[in-house]
């Protein structure tokens, strides 16, 4: 009998076993009354609301400008690979890389994988590299820093708003958007529903 069917309790490791939940439904440890899981209402069409709307805010983050500095009537305009490039001229092609990864190819990455799974699951069909789908999100998870991406721009903001005008552009609030409903997209997606789901 796989582990996928059993739970143990966070708070007092009993072990259960785990049985299907309806739609709102949440089970409990029969010995300290903690909340071991809950089946959230509507998980595949608010999984596929919130990563739809990751997609969006991604290439309008990627694609429009970022941030605008102006100093004594020049102006300058970043965009979100801007620092990439910068760490690449600099001579720091690793740290270049690792910024390029945790906030540019790990969220795309999970966006990706999220709408495929959802999606798979909302047509009732079993697509290849399902399995594989449902492990990447696990392993890009801790990767994608999108939040420390964006306290580094707010830290730089504050600096750097006595030497020079600056410009928030679309690309930044749909940056910060993003941070947003890829978190909620995470949060709703349950593994366990894509497999429940599938036409065996």
């Amino acid at each position: 009998m796989g582990a996928t069917e059993f739970l143990a309790c966070h708070d007092c490791d009993l072990l259960h076993r785990r049985v299907p939940l309806a739609e709102g439904a949440r089970a409990r440890c029969r010995r300290c009354g903690a909340l071991l899981e809950r089946s959230a209402r509507d998980v595949v069409d608010r999984t596929l609301a919130y990563a739809s709307a990751s997609l969006v805010l991604f290439v309008v983050a990627n694609v429009f400008p970022f941030l605008e500095f102006r100093v004594s009537g020049r102006a300058q305009v970043n965009h979100l690979a801007s620092g990439v490039m910068t760490l690449l001229d600099g001579g720091y092609p690793f740290l270049a890389a690792m910024v390029a990864f945790t906030s540019v190819v790990a969220p795309l990455g999970m966006i990706l994988t999220l709408l495929y799974l959802a999606s798979s699951v909302r047509a009732r069909r079993r697509a290849p590299f399902l399995r594989e789908a449902a492990k990447l999100i696990d392993r890009i998870k801790p990767w994608s820093m999108m939040e420390v991406y964006l306290l580094g721009v707010i830290v730089s903001i504050v600096k750097l708003s006595s030497l020079a005008d600056i410009v928030l552009g679309p690309a930044c609030y749909a940056f910060a958007g993003l941070i947003f409903t890829l978190t909620a997209a995470i949060a709703v997606f349950d593994t366990h529903v894509v497999w429940e789901r599938l036409p065996s």
